[in-house]
């Protein structure tokens, strides 16, 4: 093999292992909605009520139907709650 398929190789083999690394980390950090924290145009997703569809795109800050991923078990130490407002 010349030096630079070498190289190619070593290249792949390390973005691979990376790439699991990174996978396992996020396996093990589970993470939970948290509703009525995200500040205006920083929410995850869609809104609960509906008003919109996508990340970003909320024009409240700690609206009750926004939401965002949160480490399980810091949204209500956070101030949050784990399901929107009814």
């Amino acid at each position: 093999m010349d030096k630079k398929h070498a190289l190619m190789l070593g290249a792949v083999s390390g973005l691979l292992a990376l790439s699991l690394t990174s996978g396992v980390a996020q396996a093990d950090g589970a993470k939970e909605k948290c509703y009525g924290i995200t500040k205006a145009g920083q929410n995850d997703c869609a809104s609960a009520n509906g008003s919109h569809s996508c990340a970003g795109q909320s024009t409240t800050s700690n609206d009750p139907n926004e939401w965002k991923y949160v480490a399980a078990g810091s949204c209500v130490k956070m101030g949050g709650k784990l399901k929107p407002a009814s």
